[in-house]
């Protein structure tokens, strides 16, 4: 008969809890700040011509940053494997920061362009990374919770990079905004200090009583040992496509790259499409703390209510609903509507594309389940690439009243896709209870 965790115990798991997540958040929300930076200080980037940029060539940049974190999460997971959890969240917060200096630095399109690659890089190993520290330490049955807080500071990031922008740019210049994003330099020796070594690096290195002694002390769940190599990998990915599964598997990635173009399609050209309809800088800034106060709320929401009616339900419908919130925003109306609306868009949006990785990973088996999630992410990050240069296009073709329907369009694809996706699904359920209960007779 198994003991419970004495008062003692889980209060250090909770203060092991806190400090992890608290660490990892902050981490997070530099790394929004930084994603988001760009978009805040682009109006101003075009209407000065700074470096002589051009609406095509602005669309360029935000794909080299997204381009970049493609790079970054594909190659987190091998690299943090060899150095460590910790290590990697480390060496990614410096990265993004020094990238930042680079374009802060920057006398040409070239060099910016290379200082915001470097920075994807960073940004899109830090989220993955940090996900996984969470998990690992979160107390006994909290960890969709936590996974969902952790969230929250993308977009705490993303509210922080309009008031930057906001409160620099007249008075100091668009550099100074930049200059800000290196300060999480001076974190980075903090997280190196107070941060533990992730419980999963410690059995993949062979250091299980380590890894034991500290969960003990602590409260918290030893991960499960983690078997296999390359081989199993690749056997996996294979098993996606094996009789009709390749159907899903495509609708699947083709939902999250849906998905991926609108959210970085979004985030990037926001500022600039919104100045675009008539509003003032000042208010097209106020947009991205509204939007982004919606994809606080949304990200707390969404999970529940995914629980209660279904993972593949909530992302169709989230997807509908963003499409909507997205094609209205082309329309000028009265201020309060305006933000009323992105506020619900920012709700929707940036919860849609969680839920398509949460229907992913409740329809796969668990052997399956981490190499399904990660293509699908995978996938939608080409989605992200594109996005940005895509709204870049039509700007500069003087479409740029195309650029939210454009951008609506993708959300009704996604809709589309991980609807049918669900309804396949359902019915493969169907037929193989059906098969059982024949068999069974």
């Amino acid at each position: 008969m198994s003991s419970s965790p004495s008062p003692l115990r889980s209060a250090r798991g909770g203060r092991l809890a806190l400090l992890v997540v608290g660490l990892c958040w902050l981490a997070v929300l530099f790394d929004g700040l930084d994603m988001f930076i760009y978009g805040s200080v682009l109006p101003h980037l075009l209407e000065t011509r700074t470096f002589g940029l051009t609406a095509d060539q602005a669309g360029d940049l935000g794909s080299y940053a997204t381009f970049g974190m493609l790079v970054g999460a594909l190659v987190a997971g091998t690299v943090a494997d060899r150095i460590g959890r910790k290590k990697l969240m480390v060496s990614c917060v410096v990265l993004f920061s020094l990238a930042s200096g680079v374009c802060a630095l920057a006398d040409s399109v070239t060099v910016f362009g290379l200082g915001r690659t470097l920075a994807g890089v960073g940004l899109g190993g830090l989220l993955p990374t940090a996900i996984s520290m969470v998990s690992d330490y979160a107390p006994r049955g909290r960890g969709a919770i936590v996974i969902g807080l952790l969230m929250t500071a993308h977009h705490a990031g993303g509210i922080l990079s309009a008031y930057v922008a906001k409160w620099l740019i007249d008075p100091v210049g668009w550099r100074a905004a930049f200059w800000v994003c290196v300060l999480p330099l001076l974190f980075a020796p903090v997280l190196a200090k107070l941060l533990p070594e992730s419980l999963s690096f410690l059995l993949a290195k062979g250091r299980g009583e380590e890894a034991k002694a500290l969960a003990e002390r602590y409260d918290v769940e030893v991960p499960a040992t983690r078997t296999g190599g390359a081989g199993d990998r690749w056997t996996n990915l294979a098993n996606l496509f094996r009789g009709n599964e390749w159907i899903q598997t495509l609708l699947y990635w083709v939902a999250s790259f849906g998905g991926l173009l609108l959210v970085y399609g979004v985030a990037t050209w926001l500022p600039t499409l919104m100045r675009a309809e008539g509003y003032e800088l000042g208010s097209a800034l106020s947009f991205v703390v509204v939007f982004n106060l919606g994809g606080i709320v949304g990200m707390l929401v969404a999970g529940r209510a995914a629980d209660r009616f279904g993972a593949p339900r909530i992302s169709a419908l989230w997807f509908a609903l963003t499409a909507a919130g997205v094609f209205l925003l082309s329309v000028h109306m009265d201020m309060a509507v305006t933000m009323i609306v992105v506020f619900f868009t920012g709700v929707f949006l940036n919860s849609a594309q969680t839920m398509i990785y949460a229907t992913v990973s409740i329809r796969s088996d668990a052997d399956n389940r981490a190499t399904a999630v990660g293509w699908t992410s995978g996938m939608g990050r080409f989605g992200a690439v594109f996005g940005p240069w895509l709204g870049g296009q039509l700007l500069a073709s003087g479409d740029g009243d195309w650029g939210f329907t454009a951008f609506a369009i993708a959300g009704l694809s996604s809709m589309v896709f991980i609807g049918i996706a669900a309804l396949r699904s359902s019915r493969q359920t169907v037929t193989d209870s059906e098969r059982e209960l024949v068999a069974a007779h």
